[in-house]
């Protein structure tokens, strides 16, 4: 797969990438919250969808601490559909986490560098220079960021036991960050095992997910794609949400709700910090079985019921009403009404 970034931009200025980490950290955090308020994923669902909210966070904390006093390279942002970071940074903070003990040895020692910030502040009375700030995140960013935890284009989830409730035996989660959108997805199977022991065939089904399974297409053909190539896997239910895209004012998309937000801010109904945030969630489920193949090669396939497709907003109180008022076709057809979460209060 190519993947390019012809579909992001850097940002005017320092003080705009701070502006935009906290605008995403708190509007992640805010998802968290609605969507377990909610009831949109179970309780175990919820669990899972958290800890890749965290590795999102975390991913996207660590690229600010990498490029805080950095001149010369800047995070690029995707501005056409997704307002999250391009794919690609989340790949080179990966690739060169995995040089970090190459980077650490050649870093100045850190009471060295205290020392120099201390002659500089309260000797020479003048602010640190930005070569020097960059030395010193360069050692927290090294020192403490774990490559383990930064949000991968595939994040592969264990295999569980289903809820009782569930109607299958088991249920397992993965993620991925799709390159074309730039954005991240969450999904999740529930299917019966044929087999004798299913951990036997979990490193089948983890090289299925991740070949069949790791970008945006068609839930009914992603299911057909893994009930196909895992004879022993009975697929019954699979869930895929979509985060996004992030509706802001570095959004640069032909969106209405980007539109309408934009052009709010310009006439200053609104202020800069505003924002919503479309959700997805596309499921299928299986209802009857039929055979295909020869005598020595039949193979029992699934039949999927029509995908559901559920959207959603969610948004602060005065966008919510600004939406209804822009863009009503859009607001009545989602699945609920728009989710109010808290406004993002800027200094």
């Amino acid at each position: 797969m190519i993947v390019t970034p012809l579909d992001s931009a850097v940002l005017d200025s320092k003080e705009q990438y701070i502006f935009y980490h906290k605008k995403v950290d708190f509007v992640l955090k805010e998802l968290i919250v609605s969507v377990q308020k909610e009831n949109l994923c179970t309780s175990k669902e919820l669990i899972f969808f958290k800890q890749y909210c965290d590795l999102l966070m975390y991913s996207i904390e660590a690229m600010r601490v990498k490029y805080m006093y950095d001149e010369e390279d800047n995070m690029k942002v995707d501005l056409t559909d997704s307002g999250f970071p391009n794919y690609l940074e989340f790949r080179y903070l990966f690739n060169d986490l995995s040089l970090r003990h190459n980077y650490i040895a050649k870093l100045k020692d850190v009471s060295e560098l205290q020392e120099e910030f201390l002659n500089q502040l309260l000797h020479k009375k003048q602010p640190v220079r930005k070569d020097k700030l960059f030395q010193a995140s360069s050692i927290v960013y090294y020192t403490s960021v774990e490559q383990k935890y930064i949000f991968n284009r595939f994040v592969q989830g264990k295999i569980i036991e289903a809820p009782e409730t569930a109607s299958a035996q088991f249920m397992i989660s993965w993620s991925f960050y799709d390159v074309s959108h730039n954005r991240p997805f969450i999904c999740f199977m529930y299917f019966d095992y044929d087999g004798k022991n299913v951990e036997s065939c979990k490193n089948d089904i983890y090289d299925v997910l991740k070949s069949t399974a790791d970008r945006d297409m068609n839930l009914d053909t992603m299911a057909y794609g893994i009930d196909r190539k895992l004879p022993d896997v009975r697929p019954k239910h699979i869930k895929r949400i979509d985060l996004g895209p992030f509706h802001n004012v570095f959004a640069k998309d032909e969106n209405e709700i980007t539109h309408a937000i934009l052009k709010s801010i310009a006439s200053k109904e609104i202020p800069l910090e505003s924002y919503a945030l479309s959700f997805k969630i596309h499921e299928v489920f299986s209802g009857s079985e039929f055979e295909e193949g020869g005598y020595f090669s039949k193979q029992v396939f699934q039949k999927w019921s029509d995908i559901i497709k559920q959207d959603y907003v969610f948004a602060p109180h005065r966008i919510i009403q600004l939406l209804y008022n822009k863009t009503p076709e859009i607001m009545n057809k989602l699945a609920k009404p728009p989710i109010e979460v808290a406004n993002l209060k800027m200094n």
